[in-house]
Formats: structure tokens, sequence, C-alpha cells
């Protein structure tokens, strides 16, 4: 017989967001949805609501919004919901009084195979490192970052050309899956955990900042084909061009194509014509498809060479 559940979901984008619309879909009686508070954003600063609060509103989920998750206040607020269980996808790091609060515990789902891509950026960081497979993992929160009990996992390969943004769509489907097959689990008192291996070889998901998501063009032209996928469409990679403007000026890839072939040019120089560009890398070239100018949206190579002329000394740096 299933015990009744009375849940807790705590999350922020839209990764969440398909999580939170399984639970509910399953019919499990969610009390209460923990969630970012609105922040200014755009041009007019205009405030902006997460994406998982929006979704709780239009069912009308009660939601909070604390900006301190100790605060004493929220703490009786959360408290007072009663929850027996809380479900964690792409929130921030909870305090001990929180996650310890419920009977059965919280648990959180993690777009890895963990142990492996701990940290901020998981499906970025199997792309950029070239794994040819990754997965979800549903663990119980303990006092450290993604190092909890594992519950379950589920697995896919990744495709040759796949981006962040269509790993991130097939993960946060796959993932949604996992926390409803983890529910039904506790439910029934059927739930097993495995410790997690503690190596020293781990790959990690480290934050991603403008250090690491620049691009270095003496490495060779599969690290940067997967450093460019594994930022696509967000954050980008990116690089300075020295064209003909003063200054070297910065350049985001959205979309490009590799070719391994040897040649004799400096890494980092521009090969264009007035169909395509490519760059030179350490073993082959980097052709681009689709990149973004200062001040421009993104385009592909073709419209911005209708405007944009490239210089025969021009390069990346």
């Amino acid at each position: 017989m299933s015990e009744q559940l009375r849940i807790v979901f705590m999350g922020t984008p839209d990764f969440a967001v398909a999580t939170l619309k399984n639970i509910v879909a399953s019919n499990y009686k969610v009390v209460g949805v923990i969630t970012a508070p609105d922040k200014p954003a755009g041009r007019g600063r205009k405030l902006q609501q997460s994406a998982v609060k929006k979704y709780a509103e239009e069912n009308n989920l009660n939601v909070l919004q604390p900006t301190n998750l100790k605060d004493p206040n929220f703490l009786e607020e959360l408290k007072a919901l009663d929850a027996n269980l809380q479900v964690v996808v792409a929130f921030r790091m909870l305090p001990e009084v929180v996650w310890s609060m419920p009977t059965h515990g919280t648990f959180n789902l993690h777009a890895s195979l963990l142990p492996d891509y701990r940290g901020a950026a998981p499906i970025n960081w199997a792309l950029i490192n070239g794994e040819t497979k990754t997965g979800v993992t549903t663990f119980f929160i303990d006092e450290k970052i993604d190092t909890g009990a594992v519950i379950l996992q589920k697995e896919i390969p990744i495709e040759a050309d796949e981006n962040a943004g269509a790993l991130h769509d097939k993960l946060m489907n796959l993932g949604a899956d996992l926390v409803t097959e983890t529910l039904k689990n506790i439910a029934e008192g059927t739930v097993t955990t495995k410790l997690q291996l503690q190596t020293t070889d781990l790959k990690t998901a480290y934050k991603l900042n403008k250090d690491n998501t620049k691009i270095d063009w003496n490495l060779n032209t599969e690290t940067i084909y997967n450093l460019i996928r594994g930022l696509s469409p967000y954050p980008t990679a990116w690089s300075f061009l020295k064209n003909r403007e003063e200054n070297p000026i910065n350049v985001k890839f959205y979309d490009v194509e590799k070719e391994i072939k040897l040649h004799n040019e400096d890494p980092g120089a521009i090969l264009a014509d007035k169909k395509e560009v490519k760059v030179a890398t350490k073993d082959g070239f980097i052709n681009l498809k689709e990149i973004q100018l200062p001040g421009k949206r993104k385009m592909n190579i073709k419209d911005i060479l209708n405007g944009y002329e490239f210089d025969k000394k021009a390069k990346m740096l």
C-alpha cells in the first residue's frame, strides 16, 4: 500500500518545470513550491518571475520565494506545510535545517551520472570533455554538494554533433520521468540507495566563466569543436577577433563544423571568401555556421558576409 506523499518542490528554471509538471500529472500532492525571488531583467529592468513560479501559479500551487533559506519566518512557513518529502531540481544549495526537515528527507535530480560531473554545469562539461554518454541521477541530499546516496540513475548516449541545448532538453525529460519513478519507490517503501564512490579522479562540472569559455585556437580541432557545442546556445564559447577594427572585438560561436586537415596556417588564422569562413586550428579548421558579432543578433555566416568583410590578415585571438 502506497503512503500519501506531501511534497514540497524546489526549483527555478525550465529544466525544473518539466519535473514539476510530471509530479502534478502523476497526481502527487504538492503542498508548496519554493523558487527564486523575482529578479529585474532586460533593458527595462522589469521584475521577471522564474519559470517554476509561472507554472506553479498557473496551476494554483502555493509558492514561497525566500531570499534567505535560514530566515526563521521562512522556516516556520516551510514547517507549516507539513511536507514529508522535498524534491529539488536546479535550485540552490540547501542548509541542513531545510533538507533534513521532512521525514522522508530531500532528494535532488542531477543531470549527470554521479559521482562524475558534480557541480554547476554537468550538461556543458560532459560535452566539452567529449563524453559519449551521460544521464540523470536522483540522490538524497546531505551536507556536501552532490555527494548524497544515489537512488536511481538513467543513462543515454550523446550524439557526436549534439549541442548543450539539445542535450539539456533530452535530460530534462529523462529526469522528469526518473523523479516520478523515485517518488513511486518512496511511496511504496521500496526505495534503495547506494553510496557514491569516493575517488580522486572524478570529473567535475566547474562553474562556467569568462576564462573557461574562451577558445584557445592552439588546441586541436576536436577539442575546440566540443567546447563550442558544449556551450551552445548558452553561455556560448567566445574569442577575440582582430580584423579591420582598431581593437579586437568579441565574437560568440553558436554553430560550427569541424574539418580535420593538415595545413600551414597559424592557429587562429581566418580563411574567408564570399560563401564561407573558417578558422585554423592545430590540426584542421573550424567552419563557422552561426556566430554573433558585438551589438548584433546571432546570424548565419552567409548573412554576415553580406555586410561584413574579413581582411586577409584577420585572426581569432
